[in-house]
């Protein structure tokens, strides 16, 4: 079967563009499926402007997929002042319906809310409470492992505790190596549950402090991430291939030589960490070109602009490549 190709907003969220622009851009790169992970780039939610937004897709040949950010109300990237998870969860369900999403994309927290057990527990209060309208709607919530929240057997915990008729995996390639876990790690666990994914390539190498990471764009990591894609294509070919991709021009280092680190990582087993260990000695260290001019100097804005859509533009020639 071949994959379907699609890109996440998120790889050109400083363009400022409306989402028209955001769809003819990407019909331009020749993909199948765009993905509005967040509500902001729609540029607005009621009816008639989504009427038209769908349309314009239908026009271009464009398959939509809907998001939103957390709807854990435990985490530290839940929003409150918009109303409870539930309501949100509802709102954009009604989004997502409207537009032709299959998935409603959300996802739990981030590296700072680790250890994460609590926040799954939460999350998974809130699925079961809205159960009967997402399976009524006939999707799906598509829980991203997200920004270092959850490792794959974290996840998957998640996912069997909610149901799977409720919710499955928004699975990114790139936000394992800042949960200290190695991405095909990730994609084996997780393969039975992927409804839709975010796909990006990593540098991986030691640090006398510990592991770095740095996020690149595809082919120009060290994790292998066209062995990455193939397996893909064999586990998950009902879902698309989305990019995205963020280029981050300093590294981060994980230094689990200090005690202190394994707080957030107290239950990971040390068999899935020698694997993240044995990935960083097999790779090397990237720099990208730094921006040039002042930080956040009109010079450096537009250097950091024309490069997100440089970055996005080789990785969907590569994937075509290969």
């Amino acid at each position: 079967m071949k994959l379907r190709l699609g890109i996440d907003l998120f790889s050109i969220r400083s363009q400022g563009w409306t989402a028209f622009q955001y769809l003819d851009y990407c019909s331009k790169l020749g993909v199948e499926v765009v993905h509005f992970s967040e509500a902001r780039f729609f540029g607005g939610l009621e009816e008639g402007h989504l009427r038209k937004v769908k349309a314009r897709a239908d026009e271009l040949g464009l398959k939509l997929e809907a998001g939103m950010t957390s709807i854990c109300p435990t985490s530290k990237r839940f929003l409150p002042a918009e109303g409870s998870a539930e309501q949100q969860i509802l709102r954009m369900l009604a989004v997502a319906k409207q537009v032709g999403s299959p998935i409603l994309r959300a996802f739990v927290g981030t590296f700072n809310d680790r250890p994460i057990e609590p926040h799954i527990e939460s999350t998974v209060k809130v699925l079961r409470a809205v159960r009967g309208p997402v399976v009524d709607a006939g999707l799906k919530i598509a829980i991203e492992n997200h920004a270092g929240d959850m490792q794959a057997r974290e996840a998957k915990m998640l996912f069997d505790e909610a149901g799977k008729d409720v919710a499955g995996a928004c699975l990114d390639s790139g936000n394992p190596v800042w949960a200290i876990e190695d991405p095909h790690l990730t994609l084996e666990t997780l393969a039975p549950y992927v409804l839709t994914t975010h796909v990006r390539d990593s540098a991986v190498w030691e640090d006398p402090k510990g592991i770095a990471t740095q996020w690149t764009a595809l082919g120009e990591g060290t994790i292998g991430i066209d062995r990455w894609v193939k397996r893909f294509s064999e586990l998950c070919p009902q879902a698309p291939l989305s990019l995205e991709i963020i280029i981050t021009r300093q590294p981060r280092i994980h230094n689990y030589l200090d005690p202190g680190f394994w707080q957030a990582f107290p239950n990971t087993p040390a068999w899935e960490f020698a694997r993240f260990v044995a990935l960083a000695r097999q790779g090397s260290p990237r720099h990208p070109p730094p921006a040039p001019g002042a930080p956040n100097s009109p010079e450096q804005r537009a250097f950091l602009i024309a490069d997100e859509r440089a970055a996005l533009e080789r990785s969907v020639q590569w994937v075509k490549d290969l």
